[in-house]
C-alpha cells in the first residue's frame, strides 16, 4: 500500500480532501509517458503550444467564483478576494507574449560562409512542485513557460492544495493539451525523490521551505540535473525621512498581513526612519484593528485562519519569545481567535534581531517594526539575514533608492510598493532565498538549455 494524502481544512479541522498516493512503479511510469511524449509536443509549432496554453488560462478563469471558495476550503483565503486569476492570467499572458522572442535562435552570424546560433532547446520533462500559499499563481509561473517551450510537466502540488493540480489539468486536458504532456501526480517526498535521483526528469522547480529545498539539491546530487528553488523569505521594508507616510503605512501593513501573512515576498519585518516612527506605529495599529477575523468564506471576513494549526503555532510562540525578552505587542486578541488555526495578526515594537520573529522566516500575520536614524544603519538591519528574496525602499528619491538597492543582498528591490512579483523581471533569491530564474525572458532561458550550431556552408 502507498497510502494517501489528506487535506485538513483550516475553517473547521475537517478533512477536505483524500487523494491516493502514487506508487513508485506509478510515478515512473508517468515521467516514461511525459518522456515519450515530449518530442511530439516540442516538435509543435511554436505558435501552437503558445495557443494551448493560453487557452488552458481562459478555461481556468471560467471557474474562479468556484476557485475562490475552493481555495478558502483548502488554505483559508477569504472568498472577498476572489481567488487567484488575476496574477495567474497575467504572468500566464505575459510569458506567451514574450515566448516568439525569448526563444528566438540567437543568430551570431548568418553569411555565405557560416550559419553560426545559438538555440534553446527544451529540457525534456520538468518536474514543478508547488506550494499552498498561492496555489495556482506559482504553479503558473514554470507551467506555462516550461510547456510552451517545448517541455512536458509533472506538477506535484503542495498537501494543503491538493485539488489545485487537478483543476489545473482538467482545463489544460480539456482544450486539448495531451493529457501525458500535462499530468498531476500526488507523491510523497519519497518519491518525489526518487523521480529525481534516479534521472527520471529533467528539471526541478521547487517553491517551498529551506528544509525542502535542500531535500531537493540532494535528491539532484551527481545526476547533474539542474534544480531551480524559491525558499524562504525574511523581507524588509525600510521607510525613509522622505517616504509618503500614510502610502508607506497602507502598502506595508498590507504586504505584512494579507493572505495572513502567508507569503514568501510579503513584508516581515520594518525599519522606520526616527522622525517618522511614531507616527507609522500608530497608524499601522489603527489599520490592523480594522481588520475582520474570521470564517474566510463570509464576506466580510478580511484576515481568514492559517492554512494549518501547525503554522499558526509557530507564529504564536515566535511572539511569545519576543514579548518575553521586551518586545510590545500592539494588538489586543481578537474575537475570532481560538488558539489555533485562527490568529489574531499582531505588530511588535522594542524589538531586535536577537528575536526570533525578526531572524528566522515567520509566513504569519506578524511584524516587527524597528526604528533607524539613517541609510546605513537601515542597510546594515536589512542585510542581516540569511534570506534574500525582495526588499522594499520608501523614498521620494529615485536615485538614493537606486544606490541602497545596490547595496541590499536581494533578489528584487521595490521603490514604493511590495509584495508584488512583475513577469517581466526576473523572479530570484540569493543566499537561503535559494536560486533560479522565474518568468521574464530569463525564465525561458531556465527551462531550456543552450544548444550552438558553426555549420560551415560550401
Amino acid at each position: 500500500m502507498t497510502g494517501t494524502v489528506q487535506c485538513f481544512s483550516p475553517i473547521d479541522g475537517s478533512v477536505y480532501l483524500e487523494r491516493p498516493l502514487a506508487s513508485s512503479n506509478e510515478a515512473k511510469a508517468a515521467a516514461a509517458r511525459a518522456k515519450a511524449a515530449q518530442k511530439a509536443w516540442a516538435a509543435r509549432p511554436l505558435a501552437e503550444r503558445i495557443a494551448l496554453v493560453q487557452a488552458a488560462v481562459a478555461e481556468v478563469g471560467k471557474t474562479t467564483d468556484r476557485m475562490a471558495v475552493e481555495l478558502a476550503h483548502q488554505m483559508g483565503r477569504p472568498v472577498r478576494y476572489g481567488g487567484e486569476f488575476g496574477g495567474f492570467n497575467e504572468r500566464a499572458s505575459h510569458m506567451a507574449d514574450i515566448a516568439q522572442s525569448a526563444l528566438a535562435p540567437i543568430v551570431v552570424e548568418d553569411s555565405p560562409a557560416f550559419l553560426r546560433k545559438i538555440e534553446h532547446e527544451a529540457h525534456g520533462v520538468v518536474l514543478v512542485v508547488a506550494p499552498w500559499n498561492y496555489p495556482y499563481m506559482t504553479a503558473i509561473n514554470t507551467v506555462a513557460p516550461a510547456l510552451i517551450a517545448g517541455n512536458t510537466v509533472l506538477l506535484k502540488h503542495a498537501a494543503q492544495t491538493l485539488q489545485v493540480g487537478e483543476r489545473m489539468a482538467e482545463a489544460f486536458h480539456a482544450v486539448g493539451v495531451p493529457e501525458d504532456v500535462f499530468q498531476n501526480l500526488f507523491l510523497s517526498h519519497d518519491t518525489a525523490a526518487e523521480l529525481i535521483s534516479g534521472r527520471h526528469v529533467n528539471f526541478v522547480n521547487f517553491t517551498g521551505s529551506v528544509r525542502g529545498g535542500q531535500a531537493m539539491e540532494r535528491a539532484a546530487a551527481g545526476t547533474f540535473t539542474p534544480v531551480s528553488t524559491e525558499l524562504g523569505g525574511k523581507d524588509p521594508g525600510y521607510v525613509r525621512a522622505d517616504a509618503d507616510l500614510e502610502a508607506a503605512v497602507d502598502t506595508l501593513i498590507d504586504g505584512a498581513l494579507f493572505n495572513s501573512g502567508q507569503c514568501c515576498c510579503g513584508i516581515e519585518r520594518i525599519y522606520v526612519h526616527e522622525s517618522l516612527y511614531d507616527a507609522f506605529v500608530e497608524k499601522a495599529v489603527t489599520l490592523v484593528n480594522t481588520y475582520k477575523l474570521g470564517n474566510p468564506l463570509e464576506a466580510e471576513t478580511t484576515l481568514g485562519p492559517m492554512a494549518h494549526v501547525r503554522f499558526a503555532q509557530e507564529v504564536r510562540a515566535q511572539i511569545a519569545e519576543a514579548v518575553d525578552a521586551g518586545a510590545v505587542a500592539h494588538i489586543e486578541t481578537m474575537e475570532a481567535d481560538d488558539g489555533g488555526a485562527y490568529l489574531t495578526p499582531q505588530i511588535l515594537t522594542n524589538v531586535s534581531h536577537d528575536m526570533r520573529v525578526m531572524r528566522d522566516e515567520s509566513f504569519g500575520p506578524v511584524v516587527g517594526i524597528m526604528r533607524v536614524s539613517n541609510d546605513d544603519e537601515a542597510i546594515a538591519l536589512m542585510n542581516d539575514s540569511p534570506f534574500g528574496l525582495t526588499a522594499s525602499i520608501w523614498t521620494a528619491d529615485t536615485d538614493t533608492a537606486n544606490a541602497i538597492g545596490a547595496q541590499l543582498e536581494t533578489g528584487t528591490v521595490f521603490m514604493n510598493r511590495c509584495d508584488y512579483l512583475d513577469p517581466a523581471l526576473c523572479w530570484t533569491g540569493c543566499k537561503d532565498t535559494g536560486r533560479g530564474a522565474g518568468l521574464s525572458a530569463l525564465g525561458f532561458h531556465a527551462l531550456t538549455r543552450p544548444k550552438s550550431y558553426h555549420l560551415k556552408k560550401g
